[in-house]
């Protein structure tokens, strides 16, 4: 046994240790409680936790990391439909065909970013100046997203110290050796005009957009969640309780503050306050399901099932947004195994050539996936799919309460394809897909185009009705902003309620361009910063 090993040995003996201790001996309140040991919630308990003097709560309703499927890039799609997945089912969509999708999210430690596809992918510019905007608060603009992005990064890839950071938390790195396959797809890029680059998070996303090797959280070949990247390495500190397998049912809120929370634990309900402030990092999901059921939320909702109105916001539940997703697939000419995480090339462009900025999402990946519809089709045993969608979809959903019990599901109307600016988006979408696909890059390496084939009109729409997927990137559902559906403002403080805030993907006001793990570290350390000098 190398040093290394031994030195990690010994830490991991430290830290079980000291949470069996700590969750063995539950205090009845402590400074913060953390909701949610996700993406945005890891990076949350793990700063507020850096202060010795703050007692730390972090409540998941998952359990461990653990797994081979979660720390193998390769082995990500064993998570979906696991006991790491929420296993969010949607309405029937109209839109979709009568289509009900299912909609993963990550339950466990680290959440989605221990069982996704590890891509990071920080947003465009417009984004994130689009949200200093709404809030009126220049820390959410795109200059000074980009100081933090290069304080949260160890950058693993060609040295850019205008764009890329060398000493944070998070190792990101281009895919090492990627599929000849993903540099198929640049060669074809650029063969159509679209420009490359050395990596997609930074120049790339400043204006129209473009084609780059993918940047993956992984750290030795082995998945670096944000949940490895900031809370396991304080898992050891005395002021630090993380209770897994636990669900939150509700904030216990005495007048118009926020004062604990209602979790379920063993089978027992428990309340346990909150001295200083209590987060909810619980995902687009949970977090507007644990807020109306705390009484807030839209009022005559609220009263269909019989929850007192603790504070009238409308907007919790509604505005939901996903990026949406058609497989388009080809066949290997001979079988290619993928490498990595799979996906090893992204590529975002406009639809348009008016627009500001991308509308289009490319994640290729490299094995066939089709839709529960589009399977029934010609999927081929070997093949790869361009997973291309819609960066920013006009459409939007709603989450409802079935029931005034916490544990019942939600109703999701995820709404997607609802807009019909979204159909003429997709039908550019699968054209461009075709394009590249079909493209002269590609022809030593593919036999034929499986999916769609040369469609027209209403046929066109049919498949991308039937081929239409998430890309599980749910978010904005609580959004931060000054209008009339905000539900937090600048600082993530939930309107009408002292001492609570949401830190999660349920506060953008609209979905970023590209995969949201990225923009969650953002919010975290946001978050986390804004209530460290609330607190001094």
């Amino acid at each position: 046994m190398n040093s290394d090993s031994s030195a990690d040995g010994d830490f991991l003996r430290r830290a079980h240790d000291n949470q069996t201790r700590l969750t063995a001996d539950l205090q009845s309140h402590y400074d913060f409680i953390v909701c949610g040991a996700g993406a945005s919630g890891s990076v949350v308990a793990r700063r507020l936790a850096e202060n010795p003097q703050a007692q730390v709560l972090l409540i998941e309703a998952g359990g461990s990391d653990e797994a081979e499927t979660v720390l193998d890039p390769a082995l990500w799609p064993a998570n979906l439909g696991s006991e790491r997945d929420w296993g969010f089912q949607a309405e029937p969509n109209p839109h979709l065909n009568g289509r009900a999708l299912s909609m993963s999210m990550g339950k466990g430690l680290g959440g989605g970013s221990s069982i996704n596809v590890m891509v990071w992918a920080r947003g465009h510019r417009s984004d994130w100046d689009f949200f200093a905007s709404e809030t009126g608060d220049p820390g959410w603009g795109y200059e000074a997203v980009l100081d933090l992005y290069r304080r949260i990064e160890t950058w693993r890839g060609t040295p850019d110290p205008r764009y890329r950071g060398s000493s944070g938390p998070v190792w990101v790195q281009p895919a090492p050796d990627p599929s000849p396959l993903a540099h198929a797809m640049l060669d074809a890029a650029r063969d159509l005009g679209i420009p490359t680059f050395d990596h997609p998070n930074g120049e790339m996303m400043e204006g129209a957009g473009g084609a780059a090797i993918t940047d993956l959280t992984m750290r030795d070949g082995r998945r670096h969640s944000l949940y490895r990247a900031y809370l396991r390495p304080w898992l050891d500190r005395p002021n630090l309780t993380v209770l897994t397998d636990t669900t939150v049912r509700r904030v216990r809120i005495e007048g118009r503050r926020a004062t604990g929370v209602e979790i379920l634990r063993g089978g027992r309900t428990l309340t346990i306050g909150a001295r200083a402030e209590v987060v909810l990092c619980l995902g687009a999901i949970q977090t507007p399901k644990v807020l109306m059921h705390s009484g807030i939320g839209d009022a005559a909702d609220l009263a269909r099932h019989g929850i007192p109105v603790v504070q009238h916001l409308p907007g919790v539940g509604r505005n939901l947004q996903d990026h949406v997703s058609f497989g388009c697939l080809w066949e290997y000419a001979e079988p290619l195994a993928p490498r990595n995480s799979g996906s090893e090339a992204t590529l975002y462009w406009k639809s348009r050539p008016d627009l500001d900025s991308p509308d289009l999402l490319f994640c290729q990946v490299e094995f066939p996936v089709p839709s529960e519809r589009t399977a029934a089709r010609t999927v081929p045993a070997h093949g790869w799919t361009m997973f291309a969608g819609l960066a920013h979809p006009a459409s939007r959903g709603r989450l409802r309460l079935r029931s005034a019990d916490p544990l019942a599901p939600l109703a999701i109307d995820a709404g997607m394809m609802s807009d019909p600016a979204d159909m003429r988006t997709a039908r550019a979408c699968v054209e461009l897909c075709r394009t590249l696909g079909n493209a002269a890059a590609f022809r030593s390496l593919v036999r034929r185009e499986a999916l769609p084939g040369d469609l027209r009109g209403a046929d066109l729409e049919d498949f991308v009705r039937d081929a239409a997927v998430t890309y599980w990137h749910q978010s904005c559902t609580a959004k931060m902003g000054r209008d009339a559906l905000s539900v937090v403002d600048g600082a993530l403080k939930v309107y009408g309620i002292d001492a609570l805030r949401v830190a999660d993907a349920s506060i953008l006001p609209r979905v970023t361009a590209g995969n949201t793990q990225a923009p969650c570290a953002v919010i975290g350390e946001r978050a986390a910063a804004m209530i460290r000098q609330a607190h001094g």
